[in-house]
């Protein structure tokens, strides 16, 4: 699949996502039902892991070890991030559009979520972790960081039991995009503050 970065944002912002096949070939697909994390007070974690973060075990980085975190997410016995997937995220990294939301056991990478940052709007594209909670913890203090900065959006694609655990749910399509739309217009900055 010829692909270039403006493509690719373009098809992000009208809904869309990219995904390899057990081929590996790339598509564009979307979801009638599409799963979002609340930004708001809808948004919740197990009881448990509250403890997890009162014990401070984890720090937070963003982008410090993006492959890792690609890596990570792609490691899997079956897996839909392919090479060229990988190769297409490092591309978004490095214009400025996708990122890794890390967390770390010391020098350890503990766990993460990467996605793609477009307005108001954070497209989670995958997670994983390394060392227990760690992928939880990193859900918990991003969601922080999206409401801190104003985000409108954090999309998750498609729903599982996991995230159901923190909240998630889905919306039909069409609510989807106009929710998409008006996280679009916004003007967002997940990594840094503004001058």
């Amino acid at each position: 699949m010829e692909l270039n970065i403006p493509t690719i944002i373009q098809g992000y912002a009208q809904g869309y996502f990219l995904m390899a096949d057990e081929t590996g070939s790339l598509g564009w697909y979307s979801s009638r039902q599409r799963a979002i994390i609340p930004l708001d007070e809808r948004f919740r974690y197990p009881k448990s892991l509250q403890r997890v973060l009162n014990q401070k075990r984890f720090s937070t980085a963003i982008n410090r070890d993006f492959k890792g975190v690609v890596a990570g997410c792609a490691n899997r016995e079956s897996t839909w991030i392919s090479p060229e997937l990988q190769e297409i995220y490092w591309l978004l990294y490095q214009e400025g559009w996708a990122y890794s939301f890390e967390t770390w056991q010391g020098n350890e990478l503990a766990g993460g979520i990467l996605g793609i940052v477009i307005g108001g709007a954070f497209i989670g594209e995958s997670m994983f972790y390394r060392i227990p909670e760690g992928s939880k913890v990193a859900l918990v203090t991003l969601v922080e960081r999206l409401r801190s900065r104003g985000f409108l959006l954090f999309d998750v694609q498609m729903m599982n039991p996991h995230l159901a655990r923190f909240g998630a749910g889905t919306i039909e399509e069409q609510k989807y995009q106009v929710l998409l739309r008006q996280a679009l217009r916004r003007r967002c900055y997940f990594d840094r503050i503004p001058v």
